[in-house]
């Protein structure tokens, strides 16, 4: 299924806007997680772990699915092809990785979120979930980056599935 010109550059708009958004929300979480873990303000603490669930609910999950969508729609509407060239499929590969990850990922965030609610909230009751938290998000951003890296300079090298692809088009 071929975009059109017009259609190719929306949906490619939409794709470049959402890993963006999802890049700096996941650094945004990063700087939440670090201030939560080393403030000596217990109040400061607890707040940005009770943001931390609503970040990732209503920013960082919307803009993770919505690029795996537009990626995928993107790469099935052009030429590039879903799994042609090698650089698209470990992209799509990350994405999806890097989405399940979160998706799993949130519910510690949830639980931290949860405890930072509690009036009775202690920081030291978010315990090793501290630690994790900083750890997931600094593996996060390496990940987008290097999506990112990917989509920027295109490394060569066509898949198997690409090959003959090629192959296909230039008999016919």
């Amino acid at each position: 299924m071929a975009l059109s010109p017009r259609a190719r550059k929306a949906v490619l708009l939409v794709h470049v806007t959402t890993s963006v958004g999802w890049l700096g929300t996941v650094a945004g979480f990063l700087v939440l997680a670090v201030t939560g873990a080393t403030s000596g303000d217990p109040e400061l603490a607890r707040a940005c772990y009770a943001v931390m669930g609503v970040v990732g609910w209503a920013a960082i999950v919307p803009a993770a699915l919505a690029s795996l969508a537009s990626g995928v729609v993107s790469s099935l509407g052009t030429p590039w092809g879903l799994f042609r060239y090698y650089w698209i499929t470990i992209k799509l590969a990350i994405t999806v990785i890097a989405t399940a990850g979160l998706l799993v990922h949130m519910q510690p965030i949830s639980h931290v979120a949860a405890l930072a609610a509690n009036p009775a909230w202690d920081a030291s009751s978010a315990g090793g979930l501290r630690s994790l938290l900083i750890l997931q998000s600094v593996l996060a951003l390496l990940a987008l980056v290097t999506a990112i890296t990917l989509s920027l300079y295109k490394p060569p090298g066509r898949t198997h599935y690409g090959i003959r692809r090629l192959a296909q088009q230039r008999t016919s």
